[in-house]
């Protein structure tokens, strides 16, 4: 498994990295520990979480319980030193946490506490906000998306409070580097410029969702990826099952995401289905997997640190971590690019 520094941080993860969301509902502890043991000894080291996992659903009751699985399978083994671990911050409206308070220097502390004690560790190696206080245009949000109503002094004086209040952890060693989910290029640069005035942990990556149907940030955040030092971070990279062409011609199969969430977040629609299908041709003409396929292109990204993917069964996530071992060709590549101006942003 290639692995690489993640941002200006001294984090070497590799570049794919197992997700934890469905730990919890559709599996159970026995099967995230078996993800996890299979996982690292393919040489995998980077595992990402959040606060609010599972989901699939969301519910009050299971808030907490994916953090609780990893934890008791670092208590089981002995091997934190083996792992990088990624958790995240709910952002405002999260009922289920802090009753949906705005992330801030007041809830920090004591949000890094609760993961650190269902973790059952000393330290968070990537501690990242899920989605930003203002607002995001993710998860289908952009087609609609409206700024007018933003305060950016009000979005400014949020990031120095929460920079002060991460700099304080990371004066204790509970978090080692900081980064961002769901945001924007012009909220990347600001906590940027923020760090570099005041002070405070330098955002290293950002956990947005990113594939060959979603392609929102190859254009402005990949530009201010690379020129402050940023790692993508890249979730949903088989677009939540639609480019593994399980769901084509109205398929529909047992216990799969689309059999909890009918539209898959929006992202069921007729375009989207037109386009896998072109996906699906490319992987057939160049005798390719398409979840190899999908996954060594998100790897090939020149702005791309490490990708998700998430596996409800050991044979899926065999299926996956094989990519991690797959270079695609210029051929490839073109084909693929052609495919994308064909069927721009399909969901």
């Amino acid at each position: 498994m290639h692995k690489k520094k993640l941002g200006s941080s001294d984090l070497l993860v590799s570049d794919l990295c197992l997700g934890s969301m469905t730990w919890g509902t559709q599996n159970t502890l026995e099967e995230g520990h078996a993800q996890i043991d299979r996982a690292l000894a393919a040489g995998i080291n980077f595992i990402d979480t959040a606060e609010m996992y599972p989901v699939n659903p969301i519910s009050a009751e299971t808030v907490g319980r994916t953090e609780e699985i990893i934890g008791e399978w670092f208590a089981r083994s002995g091997r934190r030193a083996d792992v990088v671990l990624a958790t995240k911050h709910s952002g405002e409206g999260m009922a289920h946490v802090r009753e949906g308070a705005p992330i801030s220097s007041k809830t920090i502390p004591r949000t890094v506490e609760g993961s650190l004690k269902r973790l059952q560790t000393d330290h968070i190696d990537l501690y990242q906000f899920h989605w930003p206080n203002r607002g995001s245009y993710m998860f289908r949000k952009n087609w609609s998306f409206d700024p007018s109503g933003q305060d950016r002094a009000e979005t400014v004086a949020h990031m120095e409070d929460a920079l002060g209040a991460l700099q304080r952890e990371v004066e204790r060693g509970t978090i080692r580097a900081f980064g961002l989910s769901n945001e924007s290029a012009w909220g990347m640069a600001q906590w940027a410029a923020v760090a570099d005035r005041v002070g405070g942990p330098r955002q290293v990556a950002v956990q947005n969702e990113y594939s060959l149907l979603c392609r929102l940030a190859d254009t402005d955040v990949a530009e201010a990826c690379i020129n402050e030092q940023i790692d993508m971070f890249a979730f949903s990279p088989l677009a939540t099952g639609l480019l593994t062409g399980k769901y084509q011609d109205g398929a529909l199969p047992e216990g799969s995401r689309m059999s909890l969430n009918a539209d898959l977040g929006g992202r069921k629609t007729p375009r989207a289905f037109e386009a896998v299908a072109s996906y699906l041709e490319v992987a057939r003409r160049f005798d390719l997997h398409p979840v190899h396929m999908a996954l060594a292109w998100c790897r090939a990204r020149p702005f791309m640190g490490s990708v998700i993917f998430g596996a409800t069964s050991l044979e899926q996530l065999e299926l996956c971590l094989e990519a991690g071992e797959i270079t695609l060709s210029t051929e490839v590549m073109e084909a693929l690019d052609a495919v994308h101006r064909a069927h721009p942003m399909p969901y």
